[in-house]
């Protein structure tokens, strides 16, 4: 089987286990603070798991596209290489909200990092091809 796109893919398996992970977390916080659902509000350590992972499930809409239309209009190396840090940054990302709300920076600065550039680099690649192919 041939597939062009294989680190891509990768990347993105990698990124929605990290996401599960996350809502995994959510139920297990749940469950030892007895916040019956549907309940969105309970302890801190309940509101910081679920801030994680609704805020990550909020970054995939702009990260996965951009990831993928880069990948299509450039390379899957250089795809793979960009996009690996947003996976890494969300979990710096949920370390450190873990902890307390305040340490999230870090993480979350690596995360937009990654999307912006993907972002921008499909806008321009996208943008080149559209003008060699309709000029």
């Amino acid at each position: 089987m041939n597939f062009a796109y294989p680190l891509t893919g990768i990347v993105t398996l990698l990124t929605l286990i990290v996401y599960f992970r996350m809502a995994l977390k959510v139920g297990q916080v749940r469950t030892k603070h007895n916040v019956p659902a549907p309940a969105m509000s309970g302890p801190d350590e309940f509101m910081r798991a679920l801030r994680v992972h609704e805020n990550t499930m909020e970054g995939l809409l702009l990260f996965l596209p951009s990831l993928w239309l880069f990948a299509l209009t450039t390379h899957d190396l250089w795809a793979a290489i960009v996009g690996i840090f947003y996976p890494i940054g969300r979990l710096l990302y949920a370390r450190g909200y873990y902890e307390a709300a305040n340490k999230r920076s870090h993480g979350f600065t690596v995360g937009i990092l990654s999307t912006v550039i993907l972002l921008l680099g499909a806008l321009i690649a996208l943008s080149v091809i559209a003008f060699q192919t309709y000029a």
